[in-house]
């Protein structure tokens, strides 16, 4: 098992929300102070150097126009923290290539990070949540192809190594493919993919690239997860998917007592509290399929997407969260990944808005010493997924709310809603 501290650099100092439509694309960002946005992206990378001296790696996400995200070029931070780190793995979760018009100069990003962290990147694709189409002057219409297709060529510049390649695609054309560097790991990094939906996972699953589903709960990762199988199998994998191809993105705090880590981690809701999104940027036309919009225009709502309400004992019992003292957070953990069959890999959601640094260091370091040894001895690595464990307890009586990252987790699927 291998456990992630996750940050999206957030710049919480925001006017009050009745002030302003949507904390995403229009919000003027004279409400940005470059000298407390300096300070936090100095506690923000302290805080990987620590999880990295924890024993944990490292993750990172890029948005753009937002808050709750101020990382827009997700791959000049990651340079940063190859030259800085040292044993640390690098995930970048991930570039959005659908809105990118050049597929070649992401290879050549990550190849470069990946040279220059020697051998330590994980490049994750994803396809771009929908309030990024209208920032990123993009086209709702077909992101998936697009995303696949991107992907395919990004694989192509990183595998030829004889000289220049042409691709001539329905979306992308272009001559003279020979990236410098080349990668360092061979035949390139790993990749990742993130989905929210049953049939992207089962797209990742047919290619064999990492899995991550973000604050999917119980059923909706299980559902997820057993799509990624299918698809696993029907490509000829073989029966069997191996535990380092599943990844669950989850809200962690782990306190000294069960009332520090709920203190903690209601802090951290803030990530799925603060999202407030005008309605026009929060599905634009063909950014999900017909069939898909027509289920919601009957009343269907978009995955682990209920209304507003979100607390601690909600979503730790939704499975978005995990919070307690150490003992309660590994139950928490083996519930979860008992239910959903296993997955390799634990990425943490663990600063948000104003969570302090003493705070967010107290939690990774909790986390680390007093909940991840337990979990690596009983969920080792070279574990099988697939197999389900008890069905959870009834759905609690409380909600979390369709505004936060929750819904943007959701709309990140690659596949089919």
């Amino acid at each position: 098992m291998k456990a992630w501290h996750f940050s999206e650099t957030a710049y919480p100092y925001l006017p009050p929300e009745d002030e302003y439509p949507s904390i995403r694309v229009t919000l003027p960002n004279k409400h940005y102070d470059p000298v407390k946005g300096a300070a936090l992206y100095d506690r923000y990378i302290d805080e990987w150097l620590i999880a990295e001296d924890e024993g944990m790696h490292i993750m990172l996400n890029e948005h753009h126009q937002t808050a709750t995200c101020v990382d827009p070029a997700g791959p000049l931070m990651l340079a940063a923290l190859a030259r800085l780190s040292t044993k640390a793995r690098l995930l970048i979760l991930g570039n959005p290539i659908a809105n990118r018009r050049q597929p070649v100069r992401v290879a050549e990003e990550m190849a470069m990070i990946d040279v220059l962290s020697k051998g330590r990147l994980e490049a994750g694709m994803v396809r771009g949540v929908p309030f990024e189409i209208s920032p990123a002057n993009s086209n709702p219409v077909r992101m998936n192809e697009r995303f696949w297709e991107a992907l395919d060529m990004i694989v192509t510049a990183w595998t030829s190594h004889d000289g220049p390649v042409s691709h001539e695609g329905r979306f992308f054309h272009h001559r003279n493919i020979n990236v410098w560097p080349r990668c360092y790991q061979d035949p390139h990094p790993p990749i990742w993919v993130s989905t929210t939906s049953t049939g992207g996972a089962r797209q990742v699953g047919g290619r064999g690239f990492v899995q991550a589903t973000f604050l999917t709960g119980f059923e909706e990762t299980r559902k997820i997860y057993e799509s990624y199988r299918e698809g696993w199998r029907e490509a000829g994998r073989g029966a069997d998917v191996p535990i380092d191809r599943l990844a669950y993105a989850a809200i962690v705090y782990v306190g000294d007592t069960e009332a520090e880590a709920h203190a903690g981690a209601d802090k951290l809701l803030w990530y799925m509290r603060s999202n407030k999104v005008a309605p026009q940027f929060i599905n634009p036309p063909g950014y999900v399929p017909v069939r898909a919009n027509l289920a919601l225009l009957r009343g269907a709502a978009f995955p682990h997407n209920p209304a507003n309400g979100a607390n601690v004992e909600v979503a730790i019992k939704s499975g978005l969260m995990m919070a307690g003292t150490p003992d309660q957070v590994y139950e928490q953990f083996k519930r979860h990944y008992d239910y959903v069959g296993g997955y390799g890999h634990l990425l943490i959601m663990g600063q948000a808005g104003f969570m302090e640094h003493d705070e967010t260091v107290r939690g990774i370091r909790n986390f680390a010493r007093e909940v991840l040894p337990r979990i690596r001895e009983e969920f080792p690595d070279h574990a099988v997924s697939g197999q389900f464990g008890d069905v959870p307890p009834e759905p609690p009586v409380g909600t979390i709310p369709s505004s936060g990252e929750g819904q943007d987790a959701a709309q990140r699927s690659v596949g089919a809603a």
